[in-house]
């Protein structure tokens, strides 16, 4: 049986593509033999497709390895039909056989192997079999039963030459023709309702242990680990994919017709609102929808459909599922982008492959709101595109290349910021250990001390989120001036927590749009925007001589940070001075160096990150830093207890930067112990705040609310105490704000 669906085919693409959408037989190879028929005849067509794809109420994608079975088969029927076996039954005496034989082999090798072809397979083997046995009573016509075995047996030959039935060969004894569930194990599609375009591997991997399970959502995840492989497997369920057949159905149809009369204003899919139109759009267009079709919804299933909708028309689709899962901390789509799942990097379990397959049409989708949303070009003169976005559940920083820079095609690499800012607390936790309580206390001084700080390491190193951390030490009151080419601090949160800040966003030097402004100018304008802390989101380029020039003639008197690539403080240096071209009397005008780290464990296999350094910068040297004394540890990174650990100079007192701060507060100049009982009552607090938290299993308690709200108490407590006493007693400080920070936590 052939159900007529119209296939196309894309070229470029090498898709088989067949629409079966109002057709009354199924979508699958494995299920149906009238799909079997469909796929190989316009493979018979069309031999150079890679891929096949049927489309009813959902699509089932057929791979390239599943196409060359089929295209084996192909080639067996060809051959049947070049070779005319119905055509030369045998000699003149066996006649009598011609039409017995001509009907069964019409069956068997013509009408039977393109529906069924391991089917045809067992009944070519069944009727040599009961063949040979009438040869043995019929020894006269014997020499007419020769003739047609060889006729049976030269399809089977070729059958036998094909990957499918050697795949099966030892599974068909006893097989009832008709059963399709050997197909079932062979042709796994990918398979994606008809609302979107990213492809699903529905089958979990074989021979796959899950190790771990988990609910993001509505949206169940299981990570699995296959024998053999470094490599683990995000397999992720979406709601999308569990709807019954009906639901379908009403997204497909709401999705159609939204296409058709989707707004194209630029502004219009800029707006911040965009989603929440869509939303709501959403809503009635499903509900006259499913009204149309008599299919009953209740008001929580129009809500679910409702979000799909919107996910996948005013929203970035799969990214979305993924971006919503914390664990994430980067996701990667390599060109060309059909040919590979999406890749994770995940807190826990590290690298790992997903089973979702983006298409080229997912990817094109995706760049072009990029591009709107930013207002940065992408295309072959302009091959790259650096920008930030907001989507539910997640923040994330899109780089995406494409021709010419990219020879396949687009490519992403996406990194999944924190849903809320980092503290020093979040990093003390033992789960995290980015950092301990000491090192935690010392930045926090330094903060409040208004030193120059940088922020410095690798790719993936963790440095932005530890300058994000280091803007919430400073207190609300004091003004922020935040200047990034793509916008990853958290500026908007600090604005929610009551923060006095302003961002300034410049042109990325990578995409170079001339209609931004470049680093180096829009530094000029935050110098003229009043006394303002200064946040520099990354030092790149020619900003680095505007903005240590102004630290080095005094134009900022309050914190200076920024994060910069650097594997050590000398590391920086030679960034600053030689390739940025700051002098080097210049550069003195940086106290701290904070160097981050992405440690291997000895296997290879594990990743963590670390704070590994905290150097101070000395003023008393000529031509290099290095030679002259001029960097001196305050804490370094021991790799055998796992833990950044104090130097002797920090210890006694020894330390520059921390003895000239400390000069300008009365209650500290010249007395290092008050300057050290300040550096460990600030970490025997946030060690306090990471005790008290998993004490309650509140997790809360470490975020940025909770952290600010600590800060702002140590201070008033500690400026009320100086003022009775004439200074700040650490221990009578650290007693009322435990007092105050128990309190606060009965009303959680």
């Amino acid at each position: 049986m052939k159900c007529p669906c119209k296939y196309e085919y894309n070229e470029e693409r090498g898709v088989l593509r067949f629409n079966c959408l109002g057709s009354l037989c199924g979508a699958s190879i494995e299920d149906y033999g009238s799909c079997m028929v469909e796929a190989l005849d316009g493979l018979l067509e069309v031999r150079k497709a890679s891929s096949i794809v049927f489309a009813k109420d959902r699509e089932y994608e057929y791979g390239p390895e599943q196409v060359r079975m089929l295209l084996e088969i192909v080639e067996v029927i060809e051959q049947v039909y070049r070779e005319k076996y119905l055509s030369h039954m045998g000699p003149a005496d066996c006649r009598p056989f011609f039409s017995e034989w001509s009907s069964k082999l019409q069956y068997i090798i013509i009408e039977l192997l393109r529906t069924d072809p391991i089917g045809s397979y067992v009944e070519i083997k069944r009727e040599i079999r009961a063949t040979k046995i009438k040869a043995e009573h019929n020894p006269k016509l014997a020499h007419c039963y020769k003739h047609y075995i060889n006729i049976l047996t030269a399809v089977q030959t070729k059958l036998e030459g094909t990957q499918l039935i050697k795949l099966v060969e030892d599974q068909t004894e006893g097989l009832h023709v008709g059963d399709r569930s050997l197909y079932r194990d062979i042709f796994t599609p990918s398979i994606r309702p008809n609302f979107m375009l990213t492809r699903f591997m529905i089958t979990p991997p074989e021979g796959g242990k899950s190790i771990d399970r988990y609910q993001i959502g509505d949206t169940e995840i299981e990570i699995f680990k296959i024998p053999g492989e470094t490599q683990l497997i995000y397999y992720a369920l979406p709601p999308e994919f569990k709807l019954p057949e009906d639901q379908y159905k009403v997204l497909d149809a709401a999705r159609r017709y939204m296409a058709a009369h989707r707004p194209k204003a630029a502004e219009f899919v800029r707006s911040s609102d965009v989603r929440k139109i869509f939303f709501n759009i959403g809503k009635d267009m499903i509900r006259e929808t499913a009204d149309n079709m008599h299919i009953p919804l209740k008001a929580e299933d129009i809500e679910k459909l409702a979000s799909i909708l919107t996910r996948y028309t005013a929203g970035f689709g799969v990214l979305e599922v993924l971006l919503a899962d914390e664990n994430i901390q980067d996701i990667f789509l390599n060109s060309p982008i059909e040919r590979q799942p999406i890749l994770i990097n995940h807190s826990k379990y590290e690298e790992c492959k997903t089973n979702l397959i983006p298409t080229i049409d997912d990817a094109e989708s995706w760049a072009t709101r990029l591009r709107i949303q930013s207002g940065r070009p992408l295309d072959e003169a302009n091959p790259v595109l650096d920008t930030g976005i907001e989507v539910p559940g997640g923040r994330a920083r899109f780089a995406v290349i494409t021709r010419s820079l990219s020879p396949e095609g687009l490519a992403f690499a996406i990194r999944r910021h924190r849903d809320s800012s980092w503290t020093l607390p979040l990093y003390i936790q033992p789960k995290i250990k980015m950092m301990d309580a000491l090192s935690a206390g010392l930045l926090s001084f330094f903060i409040d001390n208004s030193a120059s700080l940088l922020v410095a390491g690798g790719r993936g190193s963790g440095k932005t989120s530890v300058l994000g951390a280091l803007m919430l030490e400073m207190l609300p009151k004091i003004r922020q001036i935040v200047i990034e080419d793509t916008l990853e601090l958290p500026v908007n949160q600090l604005r929610d927590l009551g923060y006095n800040i302003e961002s300034l966003k410049s042109r990325s030097v990578i995409t170079r749009v001339e209609t931004e402004m470049s680093a180096d100018e829009a530094l000029r304008t935050a110098l003229r925007l009043g006394d303002s802390s200064l946040i520099i989101g990354e030092i790149r380029s020619l900003e680095a001589k505007v903005l240590w020039e102004a630290m080095r003639i005094g134009a900022l008197s309050n914190v200076v940070a920024g994060t910069i690539h650097g594997e050590s403080a000398y590391g920086v240096y030679d960034r600053v001075v030689n390739d940025l071209g700051v002098p080097n009397t210049s550069f003195k005008a940086t106290d701290i160096v904070i160097i981050c780290r992405k440690l291997r464990s000895a296997d290879g296999l594990h990743s963590f990150r670390r704070l590994v350094g905290i150097t101070e910068i000395r003023k008393h040297w000529d031509q290099d830093p290095m030679k002259e004394g001029g960097f001196v540890d305050l804490m370094s990174y021991s790799s055998k207890r796992d833990s950044l650990e104090p130097s002797d100079t920090l210890v006694n007192g020894e330390s520059e930067i921390l003895n000239r701060v400390a000069s300008y507060v009365r209650e500290y100049a010249g007395d290092w112990a008050a300057v050290w009982d300040n550096i460990n009552l600030r970490a025997r607090i946030k060690k306090t705040m990471v005790d008290i938290s998993e004490k309650v299993q509140n997790p809360i308690l470490l975020e940025a609310p909770w952290n600010v709200k600590s800060n702002s108490q140590f201070h008033l407590i500690s400026d009320s105490i100086r003022k009775e006493t004439g200074f700040p007693d650490t221990k009578r400080v650290y007693k009322e704000w435990l007092t105050w920070f128990k309190g606060e936590i009965k009303s959680v």
